[in-house]
């Protein structure tokens, strides 16, 4: 039996767990995207668009990608209604967790150790930096799956968000 390193372990951890989030994109319509919670800011469209726009973040800026970030969701700093096109939307994931993938199959097993410091959450090493966005997906995974369940009903009782 072939032994795994660090990375190829770290990033089939991180695959499995970002299944939580992409499984839900093939059964999403355009109709979808609009969809949000009463009482709630951020629509389906917004929060697609938000992970895409954070793995490529982490990609450059934990990681040390060269890719280029322009963080629409950061820079609106709420949800605009913009984000309307599945399929933009869809490309753009995957865009972003193809080249998050390529730079953690890059890191050395030393690289996980490295500290890494960001205003988000300030000092963390590569590993523990791996754990917030599989945790940030996980998220808004699970927000999108009770915004899908929930937001074409009239009745919202009973719902804690």
């Amino acid at each position: 039996m072939e032994t795994k390193t660090k990375s190829e372990i770290l990033l089939e951890l991180w695959k499995e767990a970002r299944t939580r989030f992409s499984n839900q994109l093939s059964i999403l319509t355009p109709q979808d995207l609009s969809k949000k919670l009463p009482l709630t800011q951020n629509s389906v469209g917004f929060l697609i668009q938000h992970v895409g726009d954070v793995e490529l973040l982490f990609a450059k800026n934990v990681f040390g990608s060269d890719v280029k970030v322009s963080a629409k969701t950061f820079i609106a700093q709420r949800d605009t209604g913009e984000w309307t096109n599945l399929d933009e939307l869809i490309k753009y994931v995957s865009y972003s967790a193809t080249t998050l993938e390529a730079i953690i199959s890059k890191q050395s097993a030393e690289d996980w150790e490295t500290e890494v410091i960001t205003k988000e959450f300030g000092k963390k090493t590569k590993a523990e930096s791996l754990g917030r966005i599989i945790s940030h997906t996980a998220h808004h995974g699970g927000q999108l799956a009770i915004i899908l369940k929930y937001a074409h009903q009239e009745h919202y009782a009973g719902i804690a968000i």
